[in-house]
């Protein structure tokens, strides 16, 4: 009768408009009241505004998903990569190599505490420079790290500076690739704290990660990297190719805080580019139900 009220003496055509958006809103909507939103109109069948309106998220929920599993398609993945969970509010703590003079060391980590189901993809040296590989990883929202060494990055610390905008960290990989623990104290200081000073020039930040040539190092390698002002060692446990991945362990799999090394390298170097090292990377994490996520946040 309130509809009917407000109704009474206007035009045959405005009648029939409100009519027809009362029975698609709900006649407590329409009419300015008299119903919660929350219910449906009695006899008719067609919820309220605020029920449809939980439709939209879920819409576009779909259309969201629809879009990554195109992009995904669109570099050759049959299924888009995993989101990573939440990083933690707290950083794992990581048990420092050593002490020396009383003072910790930096810790070496070849894989991350988490119970995530999360692995870490870290890419060394800086020779290939595929603006391909820099799109597919932004276009996925795929993270990763990259370790430099100064010469071969020199050529074009710009193309890891474009990474670093997209929130790519750049971390510490020694001037020339030597083996550290064949130089003398001055050598390695020379390679390691050398390249800290071009890092923090060339990107504006002094790394806090370095990754000795090889993985090898000494004692006197990890408190000359301390004095330069590293604090985390990363190593790995899982090595990348364009066609394979060397396992750490005995039963082939990845495992929660995997580190996994790969390299900026092309088909110069070996039998692929650098989007399809991205896509075996990929393709087993989330086969065996694993996301890449960001090392910076958890060491």
């Amino acid at each position: 009768m309130r509809l009917v009220g407000l109704l009474r003496g206007r035009p045959v055509r405005d009648v029939v408009v409100w009519c027809v958006l009362g029975a698609a809103a709900g006649y407590g909507a329409v009419a300015g009241g008299g119903g919660r939103d929350d219910e449906p109109v009695s006899g008719s069948g067609i919820a309220a505004p605020a029920a449809g309106a939980a439709l939209g998220p879920a819409r576009g929920q779909e259309g969201a998903s629809a879009r990554r599993a195109a992009v995904a398609r669109r570099w050759g993945l049959a299924a888009p990569p995993l989101r990573a969970p939440k990083p933690p509010s707290e950083k794992p703590d990581l048990v420092p190599a050593r002490r020396a003079g009383g003072r910790e060391l930096p810790a070496v980590v070849s894989r991350v505490p988490t119970d995530q189901r999360v692995v870490f993809l870290t890419i060394d040296d800086g020779d290939d420079k595929d603006p391909e590989f820099v799109r597919m990883m932004r276009e996925l929202d795929v993270p990763y790290s990259a370790f430099l060494s100064h010469y071969l990055a020199k050529e074009d610390y710009g193309y890891f500076r474009g990474m670093q905008k997209l929130g790519t960290g750049l971390h510490n990989h020694t001037l020339n690739h030597p083996f550290l623990p064949g130089l003398d104290a001055a050598g390695q200081r020379k390679e390691i704290c050398g390249q800290q000073r071009n890092l923090r020039r060339e990107t504006g930040r002094r790394p806090r990660l370095f990754r000795p040539p090889y993985g090898e190092y000494t004692a006197q390698t990890l408190r000359i990297a301390r004095s330069c002002g590293i604090r985390v060692v990363p190593l790995w446990t899982q090595e990348v190719f364009p066609d394979r991945m060397d396992h750490g362990g005995a039963d082939r799999r990845l495992h929660p805080g995997d580190i996994i090394l790969t390299h900026f390298r092309g088909r110069g170097d070996w039998p692929g580019s650098m989007p399809d090292v991205a896509r075996r990377v990929l393709r087993t994490a989330t086969e065996q139900g694993f996301a890449l996520a960001r090392l910076e946040d958890y060491v």
